[in-house]
């Protein structure tokens, strides 16, 4: 059974979902976040979503606000059968739940009702989940709070980071959805409501976040590197408030030091922590270029100043 669908989606994670969809039924149009500026330059820069839709030929519109009457106004002029979210970013308003004939549903990277919000991703590394997955949600008013249609489960392997796990569930997201859509557009799954009780939420995550708390563990710490790699970024605070950009850590155990504390370790950088050592195995200086923490001793002759511990 074919439908036509409106699409909802702005970054990489939603780029397999419209791919798929446009493969298997009509799109009608997308709606995607506005062009922000990003990189040094700060260049206006689209959405993922906005130059795939560019190459597929879909009308796309790019709201600051849903909340806009044209925005409704086009959304009615697509007349939709079901809107599909995958990232929009963006809440969606009671009239606009209630538009398609067959509502609207959302792919979304967690097994709810774990993870419910903006970071699911980067929640489930930071706080050593060994699964994700992707749920296939009938939205409503609430955050991720909808009836289940499906979901898929996915390991969290010892070395992912928020990119590479990403990676995954974005194309497990948009094999489940093809997958669910025949059942679901012919009425023959039945949504199951989420248990309130087990609802865990992962908020959207700041630059400041990223700052680590070397009284930590070092264990903790080398997850927070992983779940916000790329986004916020992990950094650390040392010799004279340079900021010093954690890509790649591991993790050795020694003796109490005073979190902080600066040493070579295997020829690499490490901190001490609150329990064992954080070595440091790729970071990234001020203005600099990414860079194995051997080549950055080799340009860093200051390693042995404490780092600022909070």
């Amino acid at each position: 059974m074919s439908a036509r669908i409106v699409f909802m989606g702005s970054p990489i994670f939603s780029l397999p979902t419209l791919r798929l969809l446009a493969q298997h039924h009509p799109v009608v149009g997308i709606v995607t976040q506005p062009d922000r500026p990003a990189g040094r330059g700060r260049k206006l820069t689209p959405p993922a979503i906005k130059l795939l839709a560019a190459e597929l030929d879909i009308e796309t519109i790019q709201p600051a606000r849903l909340k806009e009457p044209s925005v409704f106004e086009k959304l009615q002029s697509w007349q939709p059968d079901l809107i599909v979210v995958a990232a929009f970013g963006q809440i969606l308003r009671q009239n606009v739940l209630d538009l398609p004939t067959h509502g609207c549903l959302n792919v979304h990277a967690s097994l709810l009702p774990r993870w419910r919000g903006a970071a699911p991703i980067q929640a489930a590394i930071l706080h050593g989940d060994a699964h994700s997955g992707v749920t296939i949600m009938k939205m409503e008013r609430g955050v991720d709070s909808g009836a289940i249609l499906s979901q898929r489960r996915e390991p969290i392997l010892p070395h992912d980071t928020a990119a590479t796990l990403s990676q995954r569930l974005a194309q497990i997201g948009a094999e489940l959805l093809i997958e669910t859509l025949p059942d679901y557009l012919a009425d023959k799954i039945t949504p199951q409501p989420q248990d309130d009780s087990l609802a865990t939420y992962a908020p959207m995550l700041k630059k400041e976040d990223g700052k680590l708390d070397l009284t930590q563990p070092a264990a903790e710490l080398e997850r927070r590197v992983r779940a916000f790699n790329p986004h916020p970024g992990a950094f650390v605070i040392w010799q004279e408030g340079a900021t010093l950009k954690l890509h790649c850590c591991r993790v050795e155990s020694g003796a109490a030091a005073t979190p902080g504390l600066t040493a070579i370790l295997d020829d690499q950088p490490a901190l001490a922590t609150g329990n064992g050592w954080l070595v440091l195995q790729k970071v990234q200086s001020a203005g600099k270029k990414v860079m194995s923490g051997i080549d950055f001793l080799r340009g860093e002759r200051k390693w042995g100043a404490p780092a600022i511990c909070k």
